[in-house]
């Protein structure tokens, strides 16, 4: 005779785990914990054979004014030429590559590194952007594009009061 018919509790107990594992948020922290650990003796420090470009996605600041649309993005160690930006159906989208060799040599030791990737983000823009005056600088790191608002729907604005109730 099995253990389990003497003790049916232990088929349902571990039934339940399971269910409990899956839903469970200290469950799952612990499974991510133990993930990590796992993955850290094969990519210590993060240090994946394919670099930080495998998910890089660069840091964008939009933010707005009365009159223009301003884009920041963080770039460093993008060459400019590397650079491509498109605006078309009011999605301005930028995109680029890196590719950087280090060479390191020493008396004991010898270290080349290659880093390289690309990257593309899309800005959803409101229709009333003048395409023809856009304007883009890049310097140190930092590419820095301005959208002028059209005339007319800088016109259009009306400041509304709010009264006291």
């Amino acid at each position: 005779m099995a253990n389990r018919h003497i003790t049916p509790w232990q088929r349902r107990r571990s039934a339940d785990l399971d269910v409990r594992r899956e839903t469970d948020p200290i469950l799952s922290l612990q499974n991510e914990m133990n993930r990590m650990f796992d993955t850290f003796f094969e990519y210590p420090f993060g240090s994946h054979p394919m670099g930080d470009w495998e998910s890089f996605a660069p840091s964008i600041d939009v933010y707005e004014t009365d009159k223009e649309i301003k884009v920041d993005v963080e770039l460093p160690g993008i060459d400019e030429k590397d650079i491509d930006i498109t605006l078309g159906n009011n999605v301005l989208t930028i995109s680029g590559k890196k590719e950087t060799e280090e060479t390191e040599k020493n008396k004991s030791f010898y270290r080349h590194e290659r880093s390289y990737g690309s990257f593309r983000r899309s800005i959803q823009l409101p229709d009333d952007v003048d395409e023809d005056k856009i304007d883009a600088t890049y310097n140190k790191g930092i590419l820095k594009i301005v959208l002028p608002k059209t005339e007319q729907s800088v016109s259009l604005r009306k400041k509304i009061e709010i009264k006291k109730g």
